[in-house]
């Protein structure tokens, strides 16, 4: 129905911990990438990704996706050490360093979750461009409709630091950003998703 078609599948290694940081377009982001790639990716969701649409909720537990109560501090910091936990199995871990989907199509300013993640673990990270997921399941829409996605994976990165300081991590997390951006070709906002969407009322 999607007619996928993903570019760069070669660098997702085939053993060993990496992280996919992909930017989000649609709430089909989180299912789509790991069901169309040769290992399971597992990813973050949103609470409201579960319990609030039925379509979403199905996909989400379909892909074994962990939840997340973006609200809480301490809640964001138990995903973030349950992440690390399975990098340091060797398994992948997917992540949307924006924190929630773009309202406009545009990449906006990542969160430094990725950053700790990847200080901490030393896994690589390989920034993914998502393309045409929010024409399948538009913001509201709650059944999917076909249209062509693209998947463009990148090369991996790996980055000195301490996790525990403010300024590596967030070097770290724009530089993860800037290569998402030359992948997807996005037009890049340096805000926050979630402010712009506040300061315009938007959900």
């Amino acid at each position: 129905m999607c007619r996928p078609h993903i570019t760069g599948a070669a660098h997702v290694p085939r053993k060993g911990p990496a992280i996919l940081a992909a930017n989000h377009l649609s709430v089909l982001d989180s299912f789509l990438l790991p069901a169309l790639l040769p290992r399971h990716v597992t990813f973050t969701a949103k609470n409201e990704y579960f319990d609030g649409n039925p379509v979403s909720g199905f996909f989400m537990r379909l892909g074994k996706s962990l939840p997340i109560d973006r609200d809480s501090a301490h809640a964001a910091q138990a995903m973030l050490d349950a992440a690390a936990e399975l990098l340091e199995r060797g398994e992948l871990f997917g992540i949307h360093p924006e924190g929630t989907r773009s309202p406009d199509g545009r990449l906006y300013r990542g969160k430094v979750g990725v950053a700790w993640l990847a200080l901490k673990t030393g896994a690589p990270v390989l920034p993914v461009a998502l393309s045409g997921t929010e024409k399948v399941l538009p913001l509201g829409a709650k059944v999917p409709r076909p249209a062509s996605i693209g998947i463009t994976i990148g090369a991996p990165l790996r980055f000195d630091g301490d996790h525990a300081k403010a300024r590596d991590r967030r070097r770290v997390t724009d530089e993860i950003m800037e290569a998402i951006q030359k992948l997807s070709g996005q037009e890049y906002v340096p805000t926050y998703a979630a402010s712009y969407k506040a300061a315009n009322g938007m959900s």
